[in-house]
């Protein structure tokens, strides 16, 4: 039986979890790593080889369509565009839809294992909504959950203050294992990454009956720096590493998972093979 912990309240964390923080930098280029990195680690949580791991990560300049994305009947035309103005484009396996990343958002995602099926859906969600909301506690800012409409990516676990989005979560489970995945908007403009996605649908949807296309509104989205005055990632993370140490975890160096470089490589290139095949 898989053990749990309770740290907070009810919050429902695994135990002996590690974190490995890549955000102090960003990655550059090929922006399908880090999803790779998710799907590897994920298959050897299932299989015991690691423990529960939490991955912090920040990219320089990508925009990420989700699977609903790639079927828009210009998907290709809007995936040409974004990469010829700099953008490293791919396609996640997890759920949701097109998101734009840059080094003032932060990208979380919760490794556990799942060996019995005993963590439902909204488990998952939960968890990360209750991580993020404790990581803010400090700075006072009230969290709320539920889709926001004419926010990118929407979804039952948009997370927002005062009505305005600037979180979404994403899952991917595998056979032994969960993923949930977290786009966190902290500083910037989220009316500036809400024009982005919006072009994208202008692009790859250009007729207003699309089936699939979202209708983004640039009011529906906001950073933590607009909603709460929290400044600076580097804020956010301290406060969530603080917290994350706090219900146990342990922050390890990227040492601790060198030894599958090779096959998150892998992994990547079949990704990349499988969701970004150009016509």
């Amino acid at each position: 039986m898989e053990e749990r912990i309770f740290c907070m309240s009810s919050m429902l964390l695994p135990p002996h979890f590690q974190i490995i923080d890549s955000s102090s930098r960003c990655f550059e280029g090929d922006i399908v790593y880090p999803f790779a990195w998710d799907e590897v680690i994920a298959r050897k949580v299932g299989e015991g080889l690691l423990p529960p791991m939490i991955h912090l990560w920040r990219h320089q300049r990508a925009f990420v369509l989700g699977l609903r994305d790639r079927r828009l009947p210009q998907a290709e035309k809007a995936m040409r565009t974004f990469e010829a103005e700099g953008y490293a484009v791919t396609v996640r396996n997890s759920g949701g839809a097109a998101v734009p990343l840059d080094p003032g958002v932060l990208n979380i995602s919760i490794i556990c294992p799942n060996l019995n099926r005993n963590m439902s859906i909204s488990q998952d969600f939960e968890l990360m909504y209750q991580v993020i909301q404790a990581a803010l506690q400090a700075i006072g800012g009230r969290v709320q959950k539920g889709e926001i409409v004419g926010s990118y990516c929407p979804g039952d676990y948009d997370l927002s203050i005062s009505g305005r989005k600037f979180c979404g979560i994403a899952q991917r489970r595998q056979i032994k294992a969960s993923i949930v995945q977290a786009f966190i908007v902290i500083t910037g403009s989220g009316q500036a990454r809400a024009e982005q996605a919006q072009r994208f649908y202008e692009i790859a949807a250009p007729t207003e009956d699309t089936k699939g296309a979202l209708d983004v509104r640039l009011e529906a989205m906001a950073s933590l720096a607009e909603l709460t005055g929290i400044g600076t990632v580097e804020r956010f993370r301290e406060g969530l590493l603080t917290f994350l140490e706090g219900c146990g975890g342990r922050v390890m160096g990227s040492d601790t998972i060198a030894r599958y470089q090779q096959e998150i490589k892998a992994q990547s290139d079949e990704l990349k093979m499988r969701y970004e095949a150009r016509r």
